[in-house]
């Protein structure tokens, strides 16, 4: 288990006792009581939320005060009775027990994202008054990691989401035939892999832990996952904390193709940054300037590809690995000047060594991509959407518009979730975040109707917390106290200055 770099923190609140049973909300509807069908679903859910974990080390090199179990859930809620597959779920416990609040869990992001080493990270970067008062929960949502694991048999080559127009006969073989090996892989699996039975997950979870209600630290994707369980479980969520936010309206095919526009915007305040600074980079002294010193170095690869890490690439492979540091000006400035300085260069020698292959598998991914909402099933409507968006923006163009597997896979077996509700929730957003633009999260906020959210005008970067002060004075407070803001909070940041690591990871669509 690999330890990252962390990010945000959280706070609980749990009044100890008996968990309540587990039935889940309509898509749509905000539970006010219990009904027969809730307390039918509990009893059958009994064996589940009766478990008593097994407590042990995470392995040789994890710090042996993070313990780790094994829990066992439904894959289908619908038939508690049949098939059970695992979750493996950690814990570090607080240091201060009588200080103890309640659990606070967490999930990185993704989807595909593994989670069980995430209270090592918080526990780095949560202030004392927050750790005292949490035994911090960490798990790997189903299909991932070290629970049940959802794999499709993918090659090297099938194992890359987005992909150009250029290629896009090819890409429709390639959605198929990852649809196809998907389904004769695992195709019992799939359908359950998905943000609402995770959710489900997450209250076996509490139920097990003993705890009425819990508190949730989620980044990226995890603020979908978190916003979800809100809807589901509303009674049960205390102090929720979403860092860099979804668009819960635009999961999940809108949401991706929201980053060619504001790709462009990111470009071009880059362009006017970076002229002001033209001593220091030499890409030229107007926007203008500095706009075509880029492109001259895409249409360089277009013509002879540039080797980034040992990976040749063409134009399109340029625009694809910049598009997010356009949101980090300083960093995107220094990474054209190397990459003017490769295509000048253009040193001829020995092939580059072939790339391992990632150990990122997009299998689970897909899977809650798929299954947690429907996709358009004709490609013809992929080759539209691309050739339009490679025609509005230059920049990313249609790599978020291309065809996926979701346009061969079988239909999500439940109805997307319309999240729309008042439990209390603390948003925190960069104005300048490549992955979960702002905009995202004002729209989750406004369907959030509880929440507060904080926003850092002019930061840059995917994942706030623990890279602004003001911003993370806020998060402490709210999970200390349980108090949020009073009002929205704007916080300040100043471009290009070089931020603190995000606790947010990379694996997944959302990274």
């Amino acid at each position: 288990m690999q330890r990252r770099p962390l990010v945000p923190l959280l706070a609980v609140t749990v009044m100890a006792a008996l968990a309540p049973g587990l039935a889940a909300a309509p898509a749509t509807a905000t539970p006010l009581t219990r009904t027969a069908p809730d307390v039918a679903t509990a009893d059958a859910l009994r064996p589940y939320t009766q478990q008593k974990p097994v407590w042990e080390g995470c392995g040789a090199d994890i710090p042996a005060a993070l313990r780790c179990a094994t829990l066992k859930v439904p894959l289908d809620y619908r038939d508690p009775g049949g098939k059970k597959i695992d979750i493996a779920i950690s814990r570090l416990r607080t240091s201060a027990p009588g200080k103890r609040h309640g659990v606070l869990l967490s999930n990185p992001g993704g989807p595909g994202g593994p989670g069980l080493d995430m209270p090592l990270q918080l526990e780095e970067q949560l202030p004392q008054k927050v750790k005292d008062r949490y035994d911090l929960i960490g798990f790997d949502p189903r299909g991932i990691g070290r629970s049940t694991p959802v794999r499709c048999g993918l090659s090297a080559d099938e194992n890359v989401l987005l992909r150009p127009l250029r290629t896009f006969d090819k890409n429709v073989a390639w959605a198929k035939s990852v649809a196809d090996k998907c389904r004769t892989k695992a195709g019992d699996t799939l359908p359950h892999i998905t943000t609402r039975n995770t959710a489900r997950d997450m209250d076996v979870l509490r139920a097990v832990l003993g705890e009425r209600r819990i508190s949730y630290y989620g980044g990226s994707y995890g603020t979908a996952l978190g916003a979800v369980y809100t809807q589901m479980f509303p009674r049960r969520a205390d102090r929720f904390v979403l860092d860099s936010a979804v668009d819960p309206q635009q999961m999940w095919r809108g949401m991706f193709r929201t980053w060619a526009p504001q790709a462009e915007r990111a470009f071009q305040r880059w362009t006017k940054w970076t002229a002001a600074r033209d001593a220091t980079y030499g890409l030229g002294d107007t926007p203008a300037a500095v706009s075509k010193s880029f492109w001259d170095v895409i249409a360089k690869a277009d013509r002879d590809p540039i080797v980034v890490d040992g990976v040749p690439l063409d134009g399109a492979g340029v625009r694809e690995l910049v598009r997010p540091e356009f949101y980090t000006v300083r960093a995107a400035a220094e990474r054209v000047v190397k990459l003017k300085e490769a295509a000048e260069e253009r040193t001829k020698g020995p092939a580059p060594a072939e790339e391992p292959p990632s150990e990122f598998d997009i299998s689970a991914a897909v899977a809650v991509l798929c299954g947690d909402s429907s996709w358009p099933r004709d490609p013809e409507t992929y080759r539209r959407d691309s050739v339009r968006d490679a025609d509005r923006y230059p920049l990313y163009g249609d790599f978020a518009s291309g065809v996926v597997p979701c346009a061969f896979w079988d239909r999500p077996v439940e109805p997307v979730t319309e999240v729309n509700n008042k439990v209390p929730a603390l948003i925190v957003q960069n104005e300048w975040d490549s992955q979960t633009p702002l905009v995202a999260a004002q729209v989750m906020h406004r369907q959030l109707k509880g929440s507060r959210m904080v926003t850092v005008d002019e930061g840059e970067g995917h994942g706030v917390y623990s890279t602004n002060p003001c911003a993370d004075s806020a998060v402490d407070s709210y999970l200390a106290t349980g108090r949020l803001p009073a009002a929205d909070v704007t916080c300040e940041a100043t471009p290009g200055e070089r931020r603190a690591s995000s606790s947010l990871p990379a694996p997944g669509p959302l990274r």
